[in-house]
């Protein structure tokens, strides 16, 4: 819908579709789908048309963000045997992975200066990317491929599913909580 209001308008024809990432030109959303039981990644044109399935893996593709030049689109897969974050060119073609440690890695997403790389992290007996678990906040540098824990919380689902960086690259947002008896 335009940002000054109105009536939106369905961008997808399948569901369920859940997006994640605008490509950096405004002309492209990337979300993941789940068509026959598989979770994998899409996009289909902002203007609305045919979706295009990106990765075609067994297993969950989830979390697709593109990186701001519109070189890549990062996302987290589980076909190495645990959650680990990859990326891939805009079509689809050079898949690659990122990360690989004991760790389940969610949700990617790159600074808009190009520089770092934000992520969710599980524990490695988590299942999923449950609410209501300790969790990390981990920053990698893109240039060096050194990772630290920026933050730990209480949290999970919901605490960095979509783009969260300010336009700076100074700060992002993210949602941590305690549960009340």
């Amino acid at each position: 819908m335009p940002i000054e209001g109105g009536t939106p308008r369905k961008i997808t024809k399948d569901s369920p579709s859940y997006w994640h990432g605008w490509s950096p030109d405004g002309t492209t959303l990337a979300f993941v789908g789940q068509r026959n039981g598989d979770f994998d990644i899409y996009t289909v044109p902002v203007a609305g048309g045919d979706e295009t399935r990106l990765t075609t893996a067994k297993g969950l593709d989830d979390g697709p963000d593109y990186s701001p030049d519109g070189k890549y689109i990062y996302f987290n897969s589980e076909r190495s045997g645990t959650m680990q974050i990859w990326r891939m060119r805009p079509d689809g073609s050079g898949q690659e992975q990122i990360t690989s440690d004991d760790f389940n890695n969610w949700f990617p997403h790159i600074s808009p200066d190009g520089k770092w790389m934000v992520f969710l992290t599980y524990e490695k007996n988590v299942v999923g990317h449950p609410e209501n678990k300790d969790v990390k906040l981990r920053l990698m540098s893109l240039e060096e491929k050194k990772i630290s824990v920026l933050a730990r919380l209480f949290g999970g689902q919901g605490t960095i599913n979509v783009p969260s960086w300010s336009l700076d690259s100074k700060q992002l947002a993210f949602v941590s909580y305690q549960l009340i008896q």
